[in-house]
């Protein structure tokens, strides 16, 4: 268990802004930051951060909260895992009693297969640094490739042992579960047998966004032909080939900060850019390019530079993954290394100036590069040249953005030396080709709903308590503990005329304390179980403490709570995600006029409740169960009530 001496210490010291800064590219928009929704599939930021109240929103999915539950949904860190992570990242020193072994075997298989990974991280590691054959094998090699002993620990290196079972012994000696060393893949079992999947590799550990192990890639140092050459842990519950990059967790802070991201193929590109100094850098690990990876990109940076071998005889397969950046709307550029280099080979040689030199100078743009590429295949042949136009435009027709395929349109009929009317017509065929796939689909699945009947849905009617409710919380979370002057209007009665009138009077107290009595007097009743838990709960805490902190007392609430605190605090936040100030839509300031919103607030409410009170007699006088004279009196009061109340309000909401 932590203690809780060192949880309120993290909390005390994290940054929202500067924590999910490590995974999503925020860029600052007024008092908060905005940027793509790590949850959701976007291309418009629907992804808020307030370091003021330090909280986010994710107005696509509907998440919110703070740093630690940014964590366990993106990371789907336990909230101990979390609270360690942010220790880590800001070098605080966790109180926390040992674990005994029966709190071991009630962690999750999710934690256990992390367990095992990790522990198989530390592993070989050590095996490569301190064994005979490590050092004589996989440290020569890793030596051999040009990698210092910084890098080799960087990035967490190992070797494992060239005999059957040396890490799965170990292993099980330390008291880990088979069952685990298998679902990592890094144990394999067949019948009474079992051997290690990575006997004789070098290691490369596949790390999570946040530095978690997820995986390992190994390489054989043998000419063995029977043998793959590089070998990846199997698909598992934490491991996803499709949905990782390696070198991510080490590069995203610079891609972000660079505003671009180099795509590499292997382990050892990575290794050796980042050792020379380009450290924005990833690699899809030798798999095809997934939509879910470039995701992962397109958090950080809008631009991505592909870098392809000198030689690679598989170019005109790869270059299809291009077509799969732009239709992420994404950025794309193109560099071909010189014939015989590679991105590891070319950057062992030359220092970071060159390197960063010859990516500057020869980067392309993809239709520039793919047009190169495709003319040379098509060698004046004319049939051919066409088949290559039409591969070209079809990769325009991907890209969502109008502006950027005419632009592209333009540039492929000056290359291509072809009239730009016959590319816009192509590409429309296109497009029109593909609206009309797209639409065949649609309707074959509202094929099965056709026997339903069209019904008009009725408009949904707005829940007046409930909203109202919802604004007494967020004012007790923004204002609670602040003083103000308010004008309460005492109910008398006219000396001349006998009417009702309101007559203000002007004292200054706490803003929860002036919502409580007003509350009380009225003998509102929360009809929200949530909001009636919430408000009591702030209630009590700004009552005992002076110092009240949102972050403090939502950091205190269960995730469900605390999510909601947060949907209810970031509402204001959509101001910032539309732009509005850029199209001179000024939204009115709430902490300019506190008691003005306190005050419209308890007028509003007051005036519902006498709604709800008129509504009754109506029901009771059709019912008959009343006396209809003495019923009428009374909704004549409310009703003279309500007017004066009503034209009050008319004056606090102007």
């Amino acid at each position: 268990m932590i203690s809780q001496n060192s949880i309120a210490q993290v909390f005390e010291t994290a940054r929202v802004e500067e924590v999910i800064g490590d995974f999503v590219q925020l860029k600052k928009s007024g008092s908060s930051f905005k940027g793509l929704s790590p949850f959701s599939d976007e291309r418009s930021p629907s992804f808020m951060v307030s370091p003021v109240k330090q909280i986010w929103k994710d107005f696509s999915s509907g998440k919110g909260g703070n740093a630690v539950t940014f964590l366990m949904e993106h990371e789907h860190f336990t909230y101990p895992e979390a609270i360690k992570y942010l220790a880590k990242k800001y070098n605080i020193e966790i109180e926390e009693t040992e674990r005994t072994d029966e709190e071991k075997e009630q962690q999750d298989a999710r934690e256990s297969l992390y367990l095992v990974s990790e522990y198989a991280n530390e592993y070989f590691q050590k095996v490569l640094h301190k064994t005979d054959q490590g050092k004589a094998i996989g440290l020569s090699y890793f030596k051999e490739r040009g990698f210092t002993e910084e890098t080799i620990k960087k990035f967490q290196l190992g070797y494992s042992l060239d005999e059957w079972q040396a890490f799965t012994d170990d292993a099980l000696g330390k008291g880990y579960n088979l069952d685990f060393l298998a679902a990592t893949g890094l144990t394999i079992v067949k019948d009474q047998k079992r051997f290690d999947r990575f006997k004789g590799r070098v290691m490369f550990p596949i790390h999570s966004m946040s530095g978690r192990i997820l995986g390992y890639g190994g390489r054989i140092l043998t000419n063995d032909k029977k043998a793959a050459k590089y070998l990846n842990s199997p698909e598992s519950e934490i491991y996803h080939k499709s949905k990782v990059l390696y070198g991510l967790f080490f590069a995203k802070q610079t891609i972000a900060k660079e505003d671009n991201c180099y795509l590499v193929e292997g382990y050892t590109d990575v290794i050796q850019f980042y050792q020379t100094g380009v450290k924005n850098v990833v690699s899809s690990s030798g798999t095809a390019l997934s939509s879910d990876q470039i995701r992962l990109i397109n958090r950080l940076t809008n631009n991505i530079t592909v870098l392809f071998d000198g030689d690679a005889a598989g170019i005109r397969a790869s270059i299809r993954g291009i077509d799969l950046i732009l239709e992420q709307g994404m950025n794309v550029k193109v560099c071909m290394f010189p014939d015989g280099e590679d991105p590891d080979s070319f950057a062992k040689s030359n220092t970071l100036e060159e390197v960063t030199e010859y990516l500057t100078e020869n980067a392309k743009d993809f239709i520039q590069f793919k047009a190169g590429l495709l003319v040379k295949e098509a060698n004046n042949d004319p049939i051919k040249k066409a088949e290559t136009i039409r591969e070209i435009v079809n990769s325009i027709s991907k890209i969502p953005d109008q502006i950027k395929r005419e632009v592209y349109i333009q540039e492929c009929g000056r290359i291509m030396d072809i009239s730009e009317n016959v590319l816009f017509s192509t590409l429309a065929q296109i497009n029109k080709k593909d609206a009309q796939e797209a639409n065949k689909s649609y309707k074959q699945e509202q094929k099965a709903f056709e026997v339903v009947k069209n019904v008009e849905q009725p408009k949904q009617k707005i829940d007046i308590q409930y909203e109202l409710e919802r604004k007494i919380i967020e004012i007790l979370m923004l204002y609670g503990d602040k003083t103000e002057q308010f004008e309460d209007l005492i109910l008398k009665e006219d000396e001349v005329s006998g009417d009702l009138v309101l007559e203000p009077t002007i004292h200054e107290t706490r803003v929860f304390e002036k919502l409580y009595l007003d509350l009380q007097e009225d003998e509102m009743q929360f009809t929200n179980e949530k909001f009636k838990i919430l408000y009591y709960s702030i209630i009590d805490k700004l009552n005992q403490d002076k110092d009240f902190s949102t972050k403090n007392f939502i950091n205190q609430l269960d995730q469900e709570s605390a999510s909601m605190v947060t949907t209810i605090l970031m509402d204001d936040e959509k101001y910032n995600l539309h732009d509005w100030h850029r199209n001179n839509i000024i939204p009115k300031e709430k902490e300019h006029s506190v008691s003005q919103l306190v005050s419209q607030t308890i007028l509003s409410l007051r005036c519902h409740l006498i709604d709800q009170k008129v509504a009754e007699y109506k029901n009771e006088t059709l019912n008959g169960t009343s006396d209809t004279h003495t019923i009428i009196e009374d909704v004549k009061d409310y009703v003279g009530l309500k007017m004066l109340l009503s034209r009050k309000l008319g004056k606090v909401i102007g």
